[in-house]
């Protein structure tokens, strides 16, 4: 099963423009090459790459000098660790002429792509008095690198204050650029990079706008990068809501941005080059929230790049998307990249409802205006689905009543009348589109909206106050406080844009970097580990229950419990990450032997693996990941008949030298699942051990999805190592292998 841990969040969405070119003849492609076909006679492999683009240009009648100077204007960018090859504009006669090239493997088009606080650390559990951020030192001089938007390095969080000399390790730089000093960057902040070049090949009309720069233009950067590793900043809100101290979650660990999504659009080309100059400066982790859909691993970028990022021991991070919670709706599913999925938290951005009888009420609302300073006349006008009778009420507060979902319609509908505020009564519990509204607004729930009818019902003259950034009120919410820049408005009011130095938002976006400052506070504790032990960490001490110890609920599905389809093996658990008692590690070996089993062809394994020498005689799509999905969907008309499947794993003792543990596995509805064997006892540290895992069930399922549990438990009571259990009968296509 791919890599979902479940984080929190709902939905953002960074427009991304679909760019077309403007040369008809030419375009992007990524070029991959045979590095072990280099001719002897050149020096390096850029060399190669420009001499093998002369070689094809359309012009034949071109000297020998021209043709090198053409080349160097159609080589986009040559590539070193994340791939052997080379990005370049070519017409579909040189693409064609370039793959009869010696050393040419395969190339794929140039592709756009999707870029999918205060209170978080707490909710994760993150304190200064014990656990991961002390025994880190929260993730002191490990080295983040963020592929995003740009940054804003005037922000608070981004201050070196108390920081250490900067790793002599890091071979990272601070470029200038529009607006953007290199002395900007500091202990805190320690590299700083752009790439446009692939989207200015794509579309040279974008010139006329693009900034040259690692500033953040579009906000999104900034707020993932102090996500991760903001420094402490007092004093930090939204308009008044989430008021507190921000801080990322590694603090002390070090940022490095790589600007490679732009507010013209963002492409392929540039996301492999930040991703190896990432490499190149000596990164530990990276935390990318975004993503393509719909493209095959050995053409999506992310799955390629970090491939290379994975075998130098480099953790990386990615965001799940936000098309979910349909089935295939996931991105970045690849089995060498943590890929972080959506949930909520526990705080409520609220707004309080006075009536002119003394009773208030509160509700959800993030409206970053003034609270009402005097009572005001309210009216009841039900679905609030005729406009022009709410355009007669004035400068009154209106209270609609929801029916069949036409809420977003009934606040769409009050802005337009110029009413005074609106407050809405809605069974709705996912409210993240309705709740930050450009006029005074409040939502309430129908316990709390019937209080207020009934308070108009019987008042001739009943009246109301409406007053926001209520936080006194604990709920279910799924909005993350981080910095930003502050000449990009975070809302509008009265028509008038907002600006502030921190935003709320929410999405999968968020999410990753959480998940990036995780692995960095768990890389300070243990810089030997591999990125399969870190996230095999994250993964098996997650939470199942929420923070009302109640299994944790599945919100687009009418609050069933979550199934590991939708929020993976659980929310994060930093404290308990740092000290897992086993782990599932994994080399790059066995994801070629995954690879081979997929049945890729050897030109697409070459494509990601950059290597010749892989053998695929010990294929298998076994791989020791901290996860079981079996598919009982075979197209049978005996339901009666069983079949088993089987999951061998090797789980490594990083705890105590002599420990003892015993296997535990949660009742599965229509399957039987056995351990053998089902006690592992380890007689020093780091020593391995191997157990078999089989489920038994019919050869098509009746349920659609049922799922369970194997819990590896320490007799000594400190470790439960959980791994989510899947039996499905959707089909295998439909889902990531792994």
């Amino acid at each position: 099963m791919a890599s979902h841990i479940a984080f929190y969040v709902c939905l953002i969405f960074f427009s991304v423009l679909h760019l077309a070119s403007t040369l008809t003849d030419s375009d992007n492609y990524i070029i991959h090459m045979d590095l072990s076909a280099m001719p002897k006679a050149f020096s390096d492999h850029h060399s190669w790459y420009l001499a093998t683009l002369a070689s094809v240009l359309d012009n034949s009648e071109l000297s020998s000098t021209t043709a090198t100077s053409s080349s160097t204007s159609k080589l986009i960018y040559s590539y070193t660790h994340v791939m052997k090859g080379f990005a370049a504009s070519l017409s579909p006669s040189e693409l064609e002429a370039l793959k009869s090239s010696p050393g040419y493997l395969s190339s794929f088009r140039d592709l756009p792509v999707k870029a999918d606080t205060t209170h978080s650390p707490q909710f994760l559990g993150l304190n200064s008095n014990a656990g991961a951020w002390p025994m880190s030192n929260y993730g002191q001089d490990v080295i983040i690198g963020v592929i995003d938007t740009g940054i804003w390095p005037e922000s608070k969080s981004f201050n070196d204050d108390g920081m250490p000399e900067i790793p002599l390790r890091w071979k990272g730089e601070c470029d200038g650029g529009a607006q953007f000093n290199s002395s900007l960057c500091n202990k805190k902040l320690i590299g700083a990079r752009f790439f446009n070049k692939g989207l200015i090949a794509k579309n040279p009309n974008v010139t006329k706008t693009i900034s040259n720069s690692t500033r953040d233009t579009d906000g999104h950067g900034t707020h993932t990068s102090s996500t991760a590793t903001g420094n402490h900043v007092e004093g930090a809100s939204f308009f008044g809501y989430a008021p507190g101290t921000a801080r990322g979650t590694a603090p002390r660990a070090r940022v490095a941005m790589y600007k490679a999504l732009w507010d013209e659009g963002g492409i392929v080309s540039d996301i492999i080059a930040a991703i190896d100059q990432a490499c190149t400066d000596g990164v530990d982790v990276i935390s990318i929230s975004l993503g393509l859909d719909g493209v095959p691993l050995y053409e999506d970028p992310i799955a390629i790049a970090t491939f290379a990022a994975m075998e130098k021991g480099i953790f990386v991070s990615t965001s799940s998307g936000n098309r979910g919670p349909f089935n295939a709706t996931l991105h970045n599913g690849v089995p060498w990249v943590l890929t972080v999925a959506a949930g909520t938290l526990d705080r409520h951005f609220g707004g309080i409802v006075t009536l002119g009888n003394g009773a208030s009420v509160k509700g959800s609302s993030l409206y970053p205006g003034n609270s009402s300073s005097n009572q005001t006349a309210i009216v009841f006008m039900g679905a609030c689905d005729n406009l022009k009778e709410l355009m007669k009420i004035g400068k009154k507060i209106v209270l609609c009543q929801d029916k069949n979902g036409s809420l977003s319609d009934q606040l769409y509908n009050v802005n337009q009348a110029n009413v005074a505020a609106g407050v809405f009564i809605t069974s709705i519990t996912d409210l993240e589109f309705y709740i930050q509204s450009t006029f005074p607004a409040i939502v309430l729930n129908p316990k709390n909206g019937e209080t207020v009818k009934d308070y108009i019902k019987i008042n001739s003259q009943p009246k109301a106050k409406l007053e926001f950034q209520d936080d006194s009120s604990y709920q279910t919410g799924t909005k993350f406080l981080a910095s930003w820049p502050p000449n990009v408005p975070v809302a509008v009011v009265d028509s008038q844009p907002l600006f502030s130095n921190f935003n709320l938002l929410s999405g999968t976006s968020m999410s990753c970097p959480h998940a990036a400052g995780v692995a960095a506070l768990i890389k300070a504790v243990h810089p030997e580990w591999s990125p399969a032990a870190i996230w095999s960490a994250m993964m098996t001490t997650s939470d199942i229950m929420d923070n009302t110890y109640g299994p944790i609920k599945d919100i687009a599905r009418g609050d069933i419990p979550a199934s590991p389809l939708a929020m993976g093996a659980g929310h994060i658990n930093p404290n308990k990450a740092i000290n897992p008692g086993l782990i599932y590690d994994a080399k790059s070996e066995e994801y070629v032997n995954l690879l081979c089993a997929l049945n890729f062809s050897r030109e697409q394994i070459r494509t990601i693996t950059q290597s010749a020498s892989y053998n695929c005689s010990t294929s298998s799509l076994d791989l020791n990941y901290p996860s079981f999905i079996a598919f009982f969907n075979a197209n049978v008309s005996n339901l009666d008949s069983k079949t088993t499947q089987e999951f061998h794993r090797t789980v490594t003792n990083v705890g105590q030298g002599k420990s003892t543990y015993v296997a535990s596995v949660t009742p599965m509805k229509g399957v039987q699942v056995s351990v053998m064997p089902d006690k592992l006892v380890f007689k020093e540290k780091n020593e391995n051990q191997g157990f078999k895992l089989s489920i038994e069930g019919p050869r098509r399922l009746t349920d659609l999805v049922v799922f369970g549990f194997l819990s590896w438990v320490d007799t000594a009571g400190k470790h439960v190592v959980r791994s989510p259990i899947v039996a499905t009968r959707i089909s295998s296509d439909l889902l990531p292998h792994s």
